[in-house]
């Protein structure tokens, strides 16, 4: 029998590459395919792509929707990881205390608005060494040089780049 981390890990991996083939899907789409693998996971018994799953915590500084962050959940959900939702609208201070006490693999946030790239520098500047920032959200489309400046990790421009990086972290044991 396969082991079950490995049978969801082919399974992303072939959905990736039909992404990469036919095109990404819109929001909605994105949602629809997160929903099937996490029925699918459960209906197999499957928990996740890691025996120690990741964390993640999300938030927001200056976006009140959250509608990137819910497709990102979503995903996070079907990798397996541990998820810390803030919230939406957190000021750094809160973003950075939630970081240092539960030392997250991941921080995910979406960025919209050009003003708070002092905000973003500060929390990134003040994350455990451990924690990857990921940002998401169209500011990073028309200011690339702002990922350099804040000190942020790494852009997911949509949710199959978000899961790219999940199929391809390897959680540091001890």
């Amino acid at each position: 029998m396969n082991d079950p981390k490995h049978l969801l890990r082919n399974r992303l991996v072939h959905l990736l590459a039909h992404w990469h083939n036919s095109g990404i899907p819109t929001r909605t789409g994105f949602q629809e395919a997160a929903e099937e693998i996490i029925c699918w996971k459960k209906k197999n018994g499957i928990t996740g792509l890691w025996e120690n799953p990741p964390t993640l915590v999300t938030a927001t500084i200056d976006d009140a929707w959250g509608h990137g962050l819910a497709v990102i959940h979503l995903w996070a959900k079907a990798a397996g990881m541990k998820i810390y939702a803030m919230g939406l609208l957190k000021t750094p201070e809160e973003i950075i205390t939630k970081c240092r006490k539960l030392q997250p693999d991941f921080l995910g946030m979406t960025i919209l608005q050009f003003d708070t790239e002092d905000d973003l520098a500060m929390i990134t500047r003040n994350l455990p060494p451990k924690t990857c920032c990921i940002v998401g959200g169209p500011i990073f489309k028309s200011d690339p040089e702002l990922v350099s400046r804040a000190g942020v990790h790494m852009v997911a421009g949509n949710a199959a780049e978000f899961l790219a990086v999940l199929l391809n972290f390897e959680p540091v044991e001890g």
